[in-house]
């Protein structure tokens, strides 16, 4: 495997095939749903800021990064105060996929030095591109080398530059959206260009480029769950696919991914709205004096608030923050929590929703 050849971008060989075309419109169904129903929200920030979290701690997981929903949500990035290491490594990633979401919309390229800097994010460093030789992708259990990736750093720069030209230029084919992504996720793992994160940064890739593509209005498709719920497959599929160069099995495994991520997460969509509906009446119903969408939107921004969060979106003072946050621990929509020295009043029907999910739950 160490005189494997990393084949450049587009590739000659004709790779859509009629089944690869049967799951193509599946997929593209699924994910046109994902779109309609996330519109529906009434504030985007909403589902950006947990699906982002719960996609950063799926990812993470994958690199053996775990932490717990206990951690995220008892951890503060605004102030950078985390439950534990990995709770931060969690927060730089849905940083890094934040960040990264409104460079494409902007721009509409994704190119390598976003690419850089969004690993930057993730490994807090500035290392860039690998420089030395020396890395190997190994079997974790019997530590023997599965693929040596491309260890000169002009070799690594070069098939950057044609990954990232494959990526923005559309003319070079005219493949569907969908099965580049398969393939530029491949591509960019087998190149393997930074020293670590090449696994949650090149999941971070898959995202934005169907962003940039018009087929992701919001960064949320839930891709890494799926992943880590099928690692052994993943992984045993990368590198079939560089050994034989037979791409219908990856890109059909990615495909699924895609279909079956989209469904659930409109369901999770659907989920987070219909609590807030409950929410929003049962707030409207009891403590008419306190109701406003900003209240509303401020408890499913996260599934904990803050009186400083209360302040900032509701422009209040702090005793009025105070006071309907003791109104809504006795209407039992928030429960108090003493973290260190701060105060966190949870959102005990989102966090257990957000812990259970993709089931869709009820709030009592």
């Amino acid at each position: 495997m160490n005189n494997f050849t990393i084949p450049l971008l587009p590739f000659t060989q004709d790779i859509e095939t009629k089944s690869v075309l049967k799951k193509l419109a599946l997929a593209h169904k699924a994910l046109a749903e994902l779109n309609g129903v996330s519109e529906t929200m009434p504030n985007e920030v909403i589902i950006l800021n947990t699906l982002s979290l719960q996609e950063a701690k799926d990812s993470s997981a994958i690199e053996n990064i775990i932490t717990t929903h206990d951690e995220l949500y008892s951890s503060d990035s605004i102030t950078q105060q985390f439950a534990s290491p990995a709770a931060k490594e969690v927060y730089n990633y849905a940083t890094a996929l934040k960040e990264g979401f409104l460079v494409v919309k902007e721009k509409e390229l994704l190119t390598c030095n976003q690419i850089i800097h969004i690993q930057a994010t993730l490994e807090q460093t500035n290392a860039g591109f690998r420089k030395l030789p020396g890395t190997a992708l190994k079997n974790e259990q019997t530590g023997e080398t599965v693929y040596t990736p491309p260890q000169s750093y002009d070799e690594i720069v070069a098939l950057m530059s044609n990954l990232e030209k494959f990526i923005n230029d559309n003319t070079l084919t005219d493949l569907d959206a969908l099965v580049k992504m398969a393939i530029i996720h491949h591509q960019f793992e087998t190149i393997h260009p930074f020293y670590d994160g090449n696994g949650r940064t090149g999941r971070i890739i898959n995202i934005l480029y169907l962003v940039k593509e018009n087929l992701l209005n919001l960064p949320i498709l839930y891709l890494s769950r799926y992943i880590n719920q099928h690692k052994a497959e993943y992984y045993t599929l990368l590198q079939q696919t560089r050994t034989t160069q037979q791409w219908e099995p990856w890109i059909m495994f990615m495909l699924e991914a895609i279909e079956q991520t989209a469904i659930q997460t409109s369901a999770m969509v659907r989920g987070i709205k219909e609590l807030m509906m409950q929410y929003k009446q049962k707030i409207r119903s009891e403590l008419p004096k306190i109701y406003s969408q900003d209240l509303i939107n401020n408890l499913f921004k996260h599934p904990y608030t803050k009186i400083e969060f209360l302040i900032a979106d509701l422009q209040v003072t702090r005793q009025t923050a105070s006071k309907y946050l003791e109104q809504l621990i006795k209407a039992k929509l928030v429960t108090k929590h003493k973290i260190n020295k701060e105060h966190y009043y949870i959102n005990d029907a989102l966090f257990n929703y957000l812990y259970n999910a993709p089931q869709v739950l009820k709030f009592k």
